[in-house]
C-alpha cells in the first residue's frame, strides 16, 4: 500500500521525533469530520443547481457546525496536526467562500447578470483572504493571549451564514417582484459581507473569553437558551434571521472592548512591538 498511497502525515511533534510506521486512530477522527464538512458544502452546492435551496443552505449551515466541531474533537482527543489545521483552511474556502457565493448566484444574483457573478467572485476573494491571514496569525508568537477571545474580521463560517441572509428572509415569505433591483441590492450586499471577513474589525470568537456568570442567572440563562431552541426548531428561518441581525448588532460591541482591552495593555507595558 505504501507504493499506491503515501504514509498519511499529520504533522504531529510527536512522530517526527520517534517516526512511526502506525498512528492512533484518534489522529484521524478530526479529520474526518473536516472531510464531511467539505461533502456537506459541495453537496449543498449541488442541491441548489437542482433547485432545492433549502436544503442546500442547511447543507452549508451543517458544514458550519462540522466547522465548530472537528477543532473541538481534535483538542479533546488530543489529535491537533498542522495537517489538520491546513485541511481546515481548504475546507473553509469551499464551504464558505464558493458554496454561499454559488448558492447566492444560483438562487438570486444570475438576475443581475456580470454584476452579480462579480459580487459572488468579491465575496469568495474576501474569505480567501481572510483565511490566509489567519493561518498567519497563527504562528505569530507576539499575539497576546487575550486576543485569541477575538476573531480579527468576520470568521468564514459566520460570513457565510451572513451572506445568505437573503435567502432566509426569502424563504420566511418576504418576496419582492423586482428581481433585477432585488438581485442588484442582494450583490452589493454579499461584497460587504465579504469585506467584512477581509477586514481588521474585531469580532468575538467564544474562544478564551473566560466568561464568569452569577449563580443566580444561571437558570435563567439555561430557560433562555431552550427557548432560542425551541424558536430554531418551531420558527428557523425567522429565528435564523433575527439571529444574523443581532450578530451585526454584537460587532460594535466587540470592537469597543477589543479596544479597552487593548489601551489598558498599552497603559501597562507600552506599545507592542514592531
Amino acid at each position: 500500500m505504501d507504493k499506491l498511497f503515501p504514509p498519511f502525515d499529520p504533522g504531529h511533534p510527536d512522530d517526527e521525533e520517534r517516526p512511526q510506521r502506525r498512528i492512533p486512530f484518534r489522529r484521524i477522527v478530526p479529520n474526518l469530520i473536516t472531510i464531511l464538512a467539505i461533502c456537506a458544502g459541495m453537496t449543498g452546492v449541488r442541491l441548489a443547481f437542482e433547485g432545492r435551496f433549502e436544503l442546500a443552505v442547511l447543507m452549508v449551515l451543517g458544514a458550519a457546525v462540522l466547522d465548530g466541531i472537528d477543532g473541538r474533537v481534535a483538542r479533546l482527543l488530543k489529535g491537533q496536526s498542522r495537517f489538520g489545521a491546513e485541511m481546515d483552511s481548504l475546507a473553509d474556502i469551499v464551504n464558505f467562500g464558493l458554496a454561499p457565493g454559488l448558492l447566492l448566484y444560483a438562487f438570486l444574483l444570475n438576475e443581475a447578470g456580470a454584476f452579480g457573478w462579480t459580487a459572488a467572485l468579491l465575496y469568495t476573494t474576501g474569505c480567501a483572504l481572510r483565511l490566509a491571514r489567519f493561518n498567519t496569525m497563527l504562528d505569530d508568537p507576539n499575539r497576546p493571549k487575550w486576543h485569541s477571545a477575538f476573531f480579527v474580521g468576520v470568521p468564514a463560517p459566520a460570513g457565510a451564514a451572513l451572506a445568505m441572509l437573503p435567502m432566509y428572509v426569502s424563504f420566511i415569505g418576504v418576496n419582492v417582484n423586482l428581481p433585477q433591483i432585488t438581485a442588484g441590492f442582494a450583490s452589493i450586499y454579499l461584497v460587504l459581507v465579504g469585506l467584512l471577513m477581509a477586514s481588521r474589525i474585531p469580532t468575538w470568537s467564544g474562544k478564551g473569553a473566560g466568561i464568569r456568570v452569577p449563580r443566580s442567572t444561571a437558570i435563567p440563562i439555561i430557560m433562555v437558551m431552550v427557548l432560542y431552541v425551541a424558536m430554531l426548531v418551531s420558527f428557523f428561518w425567522e429565528t435564523l434571521t433575527v439571529t444574523i441581525l443581532a450578530y451585526y448588532v454584537s460587532i460594535p460591541f466587540s470592537w469597543r472592548e477589543f479596544s479597552k482591552r487593548s489601551n489598558r495593555e498599552a497603559r501597562q507595558f507600552g506599545p507592542p512591538p514592531g
